[in-house]
This record gives structure tokens, sequence and C-alpha cells, in this order.
């Protein structure tokens, strides 16, 4: 139960529900903003009187990202700012800090009123991506600071599309007592579900909306989004290697378009390239947020970035999932290989010029099936939607829902 904010300071009981989603936004990312776009235009359609909070290391640039999406959003940081008080980077340490604080808000005052709302809560939801691994082993916090919120709230508890590895190693146990604890436990890849004793995968949370191909006057036949933010390897290798492969394929730099996922991070590498590539199309992350990607059936891809990698796919386009983090970007890209997308997996730490890849992307009946899995997770998580309540569901939803991992409420 939440309270209403327009009862004349009156602390007035309503009725209106609360759904708190935890994700990283608004730094801005590409896939970070495009999964919680999915939940908000989800929840807009199905929820449109709730109160939504979504609870990021970045409220403010979140808000003015994802504002429209949902009539009632509201951003804040609370437990990624309890995330950063903890006393060291330990997992456990950084667990048992974050959970003493939601119980006793006395331990960090500053976000006294932020963890009075996680006590309002009626859905407590990590929405997916790649955040909860070694990368950043104090994100683990948010893991323990939804537990310890629905402790205080009763809220129903979710991770959905969740990518685990690599995990700090020594937290494995301390990882499966608090995912125990939730009432829906959803991952994207098969080495994330082995992380969680044989949790049954999904997909990532896109697929539940999946951005619809927007007409373009013109694309281009090949699109480039090489990242410089993750990995051993220098811009000058990596910017070494794009050269070779656009030279043995014998691309001219008017066939290209570059995209960035993230604002700077991806426009190292093509800057080093910049006088190899004169005639090449720029597409900077607020035009892509803004009119989608440039996307064509048929396009050949060179993406480290995974979110690129699913969007294109859908879109019928092939393409080189490089991977230039073999303990984090190998498994997310081959989760959608496995899927069927038909790109070609490229491990930059083993070098080499693969072939041109041919092929259409994602078949169309597995985006829908990857479609209806994560609808039948939305289920879960937040009930059906009242018109649909008199409906019986589809017999693959019913046979999704029977292979989570879910605990009765």
């Amino acid at each position: 139960m939440t309270y209403d904010e327009n009862a004349g300071g009156r602390s007035v009981p309503s009725t209106r529900a609360c759904h708190y989603l935890i994700g990283p936004s608004g730094f801005p990312n590409y896939g970070d903003e495009l999964i919680a776009a999915t939940w908000l235009r989800h929840l807009a359609r199905t929820a449109p009187e709730a109160d939504v909070w979504l609870d990021t290391h970045s409220p403010g640039p979140a808000q003015l990202l994802l504002n429209d999406l949902h009539p009632r959003l509201r951003c804040t940081d609370t437990l990624w700012r309890l995330c950063g008080e903890a006393p060291s980077d330990d997992p456990w340490e950084v667990a048992r800090w974050v959970q003493s604080a939601v119980d006793d808000p006395g331990l960090a005052p500053r976000w006294d009123a932020g963890i009075a709302l996680l006590g309002r809560t009626d859905v407590v939801h990590l929405i997916g991506g790649g955040y909860l691994n070694a990368l950043w082993p104090r994100h683990i916090g948010l893991i323990a600071g939804a537990v310890a919120a629905a402790r205080r709230s009763g809220a129903r508890t979710a991770m959905t599309g969740q990518g685990l590895t690599p995990f700090p190693p020594g937290a494995t146990d301390l990882l499966r007592s608090l995912t125990d604890r939730f009432d829906v436990v959803d991952v994207r890849d098969d080495a994330s579900a082995e992380l969680l004793a044989g949790a049954v995968r999904t997909c990532d949370d896109v697929f539940l909306e999946p951005p619809e191909r927007r007409p373009a006057a013109q694309t281009r036949e090949f699109v480039l989004c090489v990242q410089s933010d993750i990995g051993a390897f220098e811009p000058s290798v990596l910017a070494a290697q794009v050269l070779g492969l656009l030279r043995e394929w014998e691309v001219h730099p008017e066939q290209l378009a570059v995209v960035e996922g993230i604002p700077r991070v991806d426009r190292a590498v093509p800057a080093l390239l910049e006088h190899e590539l004169a005639g090449a199309e720029f597409h900077p992350f607020r035009d892509i947020w803004r009119d989608g990607l440039p996307l064509a059936p048929g396009q050949t891809w060179i993406s480290s970035r995974y979110h690129p990698h699913l969007v294109a796919a859908a879109a019928g386009a092939t393409g080189l999932a490089m991977s230039v983090s073999r303990g984090y970007y190998t498994t997310k890209h081959r989760s959608l290989i496995d899927l069927g997308s038909g790109w070609t997996p490229f491990d930059f730490e083993t070098g080499g010029t693969p072939d041109r890849p041919t092929g259409t992307g994602f078949p169309p009946h597995v985006v829908r099936r990857c479609r209806e899995l994560k609808l039948s997770v939305a289920e879960a998580v937040y009930g059906r939607p009242v018109a649909e309540e008199a409906a019986a569901p589809p017999p693959a939803r019913r046979l999704a829902l029977r292979s989570w991992r879910t605990r009765s409420s």
C-alpha cells in the first residue's frame, strides 16, 4: 500500500499499487535504457495507475530519458547509494550492510525517506541486464536490499533477464541464499542458470517488447558498434582489427554506419579510423535513442555490444558478434547465438579474420516465442492485466510458468 501525496500533508492510505524497479539506467547505456524502457512501456499498458519508482545510480538523467514512458514514473537512487556506503567491496560485507540499513534506517539517516519508501512497495523488481556480477561486486547489495525491503513491506520480489557471470569468487552461496527468497527468478543465459543451481533460463527482457523497426529513407549495408570500456585491449588494437575486417570484406566507407551505444565510450575506436572511413555515417546515442537503430534486413553488423546484436538480429540483420571480454561478453553473445540469431561469434583474444557472415537474423517464430516467454515472466511478477483475467492463458504460456523457479507468495 502506498500513501497519497496529494492529501494536504496527511498520510492517507491509498489503494494505488507501488512498483519498485531497480536497474542501472541513466548513464546512459543503450542496452540498459532499452531494458528499463521495455518494462515501463509494459507497465504503462498494464498498470497505468500504479506508482512506478526506478532505483538507479543516475536518477536525474534516467528521469529525463524515460519520463514519457509511464505516467507515474519517478526515479531515486536509494539502494545504489547504500551499496556505495558499504564498508568494502566484499560482497558479504555489502549484503550485510545494505540489509542492516534497510532494517534500521538510523544507520543511514541521509536516505531515511528512501528507505521508508522501500517499506511501502507492492513489487520489488530487479530488471534485467549484466550488472550483477564480479565486474561490479558492490551491486550484490541491490539483491540484498530487495530482500530486506520485502521483509518490511511484504512485497513480491523478482529478478528477470539477469546475466550473472562472471560472479565474485566465494559469493555463490550468498547469491543462492538471497535469490532463494525471491518469488520470481529469471535468467537469460545458461551460465547464469547453472550458477543458480539449475534455474531455468528464458531470454533477455527486451524480448518482452522488441523495438519496432522504423522505416528509414536510407540505411547502410554495414553497421559498426565497437566499445572501449571493458576488456584488456587498447582502442588502437581494436581499431586495427576492425580496419582489417573492413578491408578483407571490401567495405567502402559509403556503405558503413557507426552507432554509439554509450556516448564517447563507443566513439574512441571509430575516431582512430576517422581518416580511413571518410564518408561513413555516424549515429550518436542521442539519435538512436530518439529514432532507433539504423536497421534493415540483410545488413551485416560488427558489434561488440550485446543489445545491438539482439535488436539487429530481431530486425533480420546478420553480423559478427565480437567479444572483447571472454569472461563477460562471450557468454552474452553466445546466449543470442544459441537462441538462433545466426550471427558469427568472434573471440577477439583468438584473433584472425572471419569470413563475412551470412544469414537473416532471428527467425520470426523465435522472436514470437521469446516474447511469449517474457510475457509469462511479466505475469508471474505483476499478475495478469485485469482485462485479461477472464481469458485462459495460451498453452505455451502455461508451460513456461511451470518451468520457472518461483516461490508461493
